[in-house]
């Protein structure tokens, strides 16, 4: 059995006597050197810090154990961003018992006055600074190290939420815990100084102007060549993004379906690919100002090779560049989903003959803009759009 228990910063002093018992009657505690150091002479000497890379030495770590319980000690709650997550997932819920302590978040919550369930947790532990970029609301930053928050308010301010309320919250429940409440604007110039590895960053954001889906062609950078508003919904909808997917937007132009589809659900993201250096700079602009994952890559079919298998491939642009479209649904997994719009007589001929091969579903969609005529109201088509969906089988 691998136990696992969650420590804070007050050490020993804060943990429960159950926790404290499985402690005491350790063989061999494993864990990062600041959560070791928590530890008191209760505790077994043989105190063994994690290798690194951890990841990969530990099915050999606790495979060598046998029968006999191995402990591990965490920080705050386990399986909230921690290690006992991982360990679960690698050795199954009936080899791996969590004794876990006040997480983070809940004492950050506590201090903040704000409810848990109303709180967005983003960790930047391991992922990219701008991923904590929102356009409202209220979260709870788990940092890096002590650099985060200073690079957390550079990147708000360049987004437009200069405004936005940062408090960072050091060594929680702690003897030496601290508070520091600031604007992302004036962090931006000078961020707070001496900023303990250990903390997190509680964020209001500022202007608040969260919407969910299909946003108006205005809140991206581009040069024309995007999936505009209205087609954008249905082709989010034919693409019908699940919790955890990774799609291809090939031919990404300003990368809007690829940020729309990052932010549809719990843990998507999108590999674009996009042949001109321009858009490739706008789409890293609009990926950065909404933080979402997005991998932005070079043009297809070539930059395709070495991507990450996805669960649902998008053709916006370059259908008629050979090869593309084949190379695109050999890298399909069985079940993926393809959607294609085409625009152009050669482009839909393309669509034409994949249809009668493939099967699948045709629509086509045509919308009118209401504009001046003169003094009067009259109407103005867009391009129709044929699109072609189908399931790999």
């Amino acid at each position: 059995m691998i136990i696992v228990v969650g420590i804070g910063a007050d050490g020993m002093a804060g943990l429960s006597q159950a926790s404290r018992d499985e402690l005491a009657r350790a063989g061999v505690v494993y864990g990062s050197p600041r959560q070791l150091e928590l530890l008191d002479d209760s505790v077994t000497p043989d105190r063994r810090e994690w290798p690194s890379p951890m990841l990969p030495a530990l099915p050999t770590l606790f495979g060598a154990a046998g029968g006999a319980d191995v402990h591990v000690v965490a920080s705050g709650d386990p399986l909230l961003h921690g290690v006992g997550a991982t360990l679960i997932r690698l050795f199954g819920a009936q080899r791996v018992r969590v004794l876990p302590h006040v997480s983070s978040v809940t004492l950050a919550c506590a201090r903040m006055g704000w409810t848990v369930p109303d709180t967005e947790v983003i960790s930047l532990v391991t992922a990219a600074p701008h991923t904590a970029v929102r356009r409202g609301g209220r979260a709870i930053v788990l940092s890096r190290d002590g650099q985060t928050p200073a690079t957390l308010a550079r990147l708000l301010n360049e987004s437009g939420r200069g405004d936005s309320e940062l408090t960072v919250l050091e060594q929680l429940g702690g003897p030496g815990e601290r508070r520091r409440d600031g604007i992302a604007r004036d962090w931006a110039k000078a961020g707070p100084a001496e900023v303990g590895d250990l903390n997190v960053v509680a964020v209001a954001y500022r202007p608040d102007e969260r919407r969910a889906h299909a946003l108006p062609d205005e809140e991206f950078a581009h040069d024309g060549q995007l999936t505009k508003q209205p087609l954008r919904a249905v082709t989010l909808a034919a693409l019908g993004p699940r919790p955890g997917e990774l799609l291809w937007d090939v031919g990404s132009g300003s990368g809007s379906i690829a940020i729309e589809w990052s932010r549809s659900a719990p843990g998507c993201a999108a590999v674009a690919f996009e042949r001109d250096e321009q858009r490739r700079e706008r789409i890293l602009a609009n990926v950065t100002a909404f933080g979402v994952r997005v991998d932005v890559r070079g043009g297809a079919p070539e930059a395709l090779a070495d991507a990450p298998e996805p669960a649902v491939i998008f053709v916006g642009g370059g259908l008629t560049q050979p090869g593309l479209l084949q190379a695109c649904f050999d890298r399909l997994p069985a079940g993926g989903r393809l959607v294609v719009n085409a625009v152009t007589l050669e482009s839909e001929a393309v669509v034409a003959q994949w249809y009668s091969k493939e099967g699948g579903e045709v629509r086509r969609y045509q919308h009118y803009q209401g504009g001046a005529v003169g003094g009067f109201t009259g109407w103005r088509p867009a391009l129709p759009v044929t699109q072609w969906s189908v399931v790999k089988g």
